[in-house]
Order: C-alpha cells, then sequence, then structure tokens
C-alpha cells in the first residue's frame, strides 16, 4: 500500500470511529424505554414493568453504568469483533444481521448490476445521439425516473403489479409453508419476490448512470480523436467501442462502486414497503423497540459497507487512471 493509501485509510477509519460515536449516542437520545417491548410484537407494548425490573434489565445489559463507561465496553467490544447482544431479539446482534444481509445483498447486487448496465446502454444512446429525436424524448424521461423518490415508485409498483394485476406477491422473501418441488421451484420463488424491489432500485438508480454516463460520453465525443475516427468512416459501433467507452469508464466505474455502497442504505425505504426480510425491515424493527444493540450494529455495517465502496472506488480510479497517482506522488 503507497503512502497515499495508507493516508486514505486512516481517514475512512476515522470517519468509522466518528459513526460509531454517532451511533452509540444517537439511539439513546430516543425518547422511550427498550424494556418496554420486550415481550411485543413489532413495537405493540403488552407490559409494564416494574421500578425493580426496569431496574434489573438495566444491570443487565449495562444501562445503568455511566455513558462514558459504557461507551468504552462498547467500543472494546467492537475491537473484538463482538456488536453486543440484541435486548429485543434475543440474540447476538452479529448472528440476527447476517440472517437478514443476504436478502439486503440479493437486492443490491441485482439493482446495481441491472442499473449499472442499462444506465450505461441508455446514456450512451442519449449522448450519441445528441440533439436529435431519440435524445429529445429519451434525456427527459431519464431526468424524470432520477427525481423518484425509491419509496413512491415502490408504492405504485406494489398497487399496480402486485395488488391490481397480481403478478407478483405483494410482500416477504418466500410463500410460507411453501412445499418447493425441488431447488429450482425454489428460485423461482425467491426470484419473484425479489422482481418488485429489484425493479424499483432499479429504475431508481438508473436514471442517475444513465445522466453520468451521457455527461461522460458526451465530453469524450466532443474530442479531436473521436472526430478523426468519423471522418475516417469507421463504424459507429467501433468509434463507441474502441475509442469512446473506453475513455468515458472512469467516472462510471466510480458510480458503480459508490452504488453498491448507497444502495444499501437506499434499500431501507424499499424493503419496508415491500415488507422483505433484509437489513432495512430489521432497522424498523430495531428502531420500534428501541434496540439500541440492534440500531448500533444495523448503522455500523451500513457504514463499513459505504466507506468500503468508496476506498475501492478510490483504488479502482487510481489503476484506471494513472495520472492520479502522479499527481498525488510527492515531488522530489
Amino acid at each position: 500500500m503507497t503512502l497515499g493509501h495508507g493516508k486514505r485509510f486512516f481517514e475512512y477509519l476515522f470517519t468509522v470511529w466518528v459513526i460509531v460515536t454517532l451511533n452509540f449516542v444517537l439511539p439513546r437520545t430516543m425518547p422511550g424505554d427498550p424494556f418496554l417491548y420486550l415481550s411485543a410484537d413489532e413495537g405493540d407494548e403488552v407490559a409494564r414493568f416494574s421500578q425493580a425490573q426496569q431496574a434489573y434489565y438495566q444491570r443487565q445489559y449495562g444501562l445503568d453504568r455511566p455513558l462514558a463507561v459504557q461507551y468504552g465496553t462498547y467500543l472494546g467490544s467492537l475491537i473484538k469483533g463482538d456488536m453486543g447482544y440484541s435486548i429485543y431479539y434475543n440474540q447476538d446482534v452479529s448472528r440476527v444481521l447476517f440472517q437478514r444481509l443476504p436478502w439486503t445483498l440479493l437486492l443490491v447486487s441485482l439493482a446495481v448490476g441491472l442499473s449499472s448496465l442499462a444506465g450505461c446502454l441508455l446514456g450512451s444512446l442519449s449522448a450519441y445521439h445528441r440533439g436529435r429525436f431519440v435524445d429529445r424524448w429519451l434525456f427527459p424521461a431519464i431526468v424524470a425516473f432520477s427525481e423518484i423518490p425509491a419509496f413512491l415508485l415502490g408504492l405504485v409498483l406494489l398497487f399496480t403489479l402486485a395488488a391490481g394485476l397480481r403478478w407478483f406477491p405483494l410482500s416477504g422473501a418466500m410463500t410460507h409453508f411453501a412445499d418447493h418441488n425441488g431447488v429450482m421451484d425454489k428460485i423461482l420463488d425467491i426470484a419473484r419476490h425479489a422482481a418488485l424491489p429489484v425493479l424499483t432500485l432499479t429504475l431508481v438508480r438508473t436514471g442517475g448512470m444513465a445522466l453520468l454516463a451521457r455527461n461522460s460520453m458526451t465530453t469524450v465525443l466532443a474530442r479531436d480523436y473521436v472526430r478523426t475516427a468519423r471522418a475516417k468512416g469507421l463504424h459507429p459501433l467501433r468509434i463507441l467501442k474502441r475509442h469512446t467507452l473506453r475513455n468515458a469508464m472512469l467516472p462510471i466505474v466510480t458510480r458503480i462502486f459508490l452504488s453498491l455502497g448507497g444502495l444499501v442504505g437506499g434499500a431501507i425505504l424499499v424493503e419496508n414497503v415491500f415488507a422483505y426480510p433484509g437489513l432495512g425491515r430489521l432497522m424498523r424493527e430495531a428502531v420500534l423497540v428501541h434496540d439500541y444493540p440492534m440500531i448500533q450494529g444495523i448503522f455500523l455495517l451500513v457504514t463499513v459497507s459505504v466507506l468500503s465502496a468508496n476506498f475501492a472506488a478510490d483504488l479502482v480510479y487510481r489503476r484506471l487512471d494513472p495520472r492520479i497517482q502522479h499527481l498525488e506522488s510527492p515531488r522530489s
């Protein structure tokens, strides 16, 4: 790792520490008591504990100690890889998280792949036909889709394609108590349940990716070597493949890596719209019951995913464009 990479790594490490600190403080500023919900279902209060019972649970979970002591214990546990014990779920936080994480990763990976492919194709098409008929109707459509909130688009798809036309299930990740006839039947069931959340995230992200691809391609298409290639009579597809796409990929690749981290956070609202059992659904449940350790664990996981994607984007960008390394290297 070079000096620049090491500096960047410590900057990210400092950012993680700041966010971990905020993760510890902010849930404790929420009004309410987590021990009101130990026997509840998604925040519905069913029992009132006495002062003695609340004091007992406070001691059990270490919440009767001063905040500074709690904070030190929390940091020490994180360094050891212990994310704490969930108050509401009565399990290790890491165990619950890694039960829900695969569902979110399924949505995110599919949405990033599909939105990147569709965005690059639409953006390149719009840039190549800039000012012509194709661009005049395609560009406004791209801008419109890039401004639609994910939860609103999800609700529209839910009411039309699931509730109205009944093409897809209304909620969940699998059919409950279904007797699947083999692995392929189970995969198809999972795909049907994931279709609308993935479609929502893909449509929301495609607009931004297409705009970025269009701007990047427009800049490259105005270069002298592209005009020379056109003057030589080269086929348009060859010009796109050999001369423009390769040079326009730098910001696009960076955006793809950033989308990997950003979509983990963006999936939170979409998962709640479709009652999908990923990290977003888990966060809603944890907030409702004031489960401090679980809230801290979810935010930490989202933070690490976003920062890791940013760090990977920096590394890839420097690899694709060596001029950045040259500019950042110390002068002799």
